[in-house]
């Protein structure tokens, strides 16, 4: 049987990427699943006919999870179109690097307001309807721990998620929901590649640095956060689990 059979589970961001990833695992396992997008909605549709034609269930839906009317909306989605909510995976985020001297405020209010305030709006939402069981994932980053020059406000919200991860652990413990962050380290993904324009330099010293060689895909961390949405993870909360490869 299915790890997630009758789950029903959200993710953000979700049109392309380590979200798509992260749909189509959680999908494979049994759960229906909203598919989040921002701007998308051509690339969301693309990761809803994928886990329909493996069999699952799925529905994409628009939403910009730093306004708090979309962030409701979105588990109010989840209720309408499959009546429950089980789990949520935390997954919107952007990121822009820079020389400290060169980082703007609409840089950092962008990237707090998706990274950071968008979890916890998320979050919000979906708390009144998760019971005992229910599973939340915040997607964080590695960049925690390479600490990599240029990156003091992508790393700055990854850290505020990483906190926020440990304080809704013991929040919504005695409620018997689990609170997990998965941290990716270099993983191939479409922004990525935006972000590069083709210098892959920065990507490759990266896996040079990873123990295993290679770059992470999607379905790496898709596997993980289907693993920790299930009872297999049922005594694993508060945890920040790195999926990087080894890298450090």
């Amino acid at each position: 049987m299915s790890r997630l059979a009758d789950k029903v589970a959200l993710v953000t961001g979700a049109s392309k990427g380590i979200g798509a990833g992260i749909a189509k695992a959680l999908a494979a396992e049994g759960a229906a699943v909203v598919v989040n997008y921002a701007s998308s909605k051509a690339g969301a549709d693309a990761v809803v006919a994928a886990i329909a034609a493996a069999g699952g269930k799925a529905v994409a839906v628009h939403g910009d999870v730093a306004k708090e009317a979309d962030a409701k909306a979105l588990v109010e989605a989840a209720i309408a179109h499959f009546g429950r909510l089980d789990i949520v995976v935390n997954n919107s985020g952007i990121y822009a690097f820079a020389p400290i001297e060169e980082v703007t405020v609409d840089q950092y209010r962008s990237m707090f307001d998706i990274n950071v305030l968008g979890t916890l709006l998320v979050t919000k939402a979906a708390a009144p309807h998760l019971s005992e069981g229910a599973s939340v994932i915040n997607i964080s980053s590695n960049i925690t721990s390479v600490l990599m020059a240029g990156a003091a406000v992508y790393a700055g919200t990854k850290g505020a998620v990483d906190v926020i991860t440990g304080v809704l652990a013991n929040e919504f413990g005695p409620r018997g929901i689990r609170v997990n962050a998965i941290l990716p380290g270099a993983t191939e993904t479409e922004g990525v590649e935006t972000m590069t324009g083709g210098d892959s330099s920065l990507f490759d010293a990266f896996i040079a640095q990873t123990p295993l060689r290679r770059a992470g895909r999607p379905d790496d961390i898709g596997d993980v956060a289907a693993f920790l949405a299930s009872d297999d993870a049922r005594w694993i909360t508060g945890e920040r689990i790195s999926v990087s490869g080894g890298l450090r």
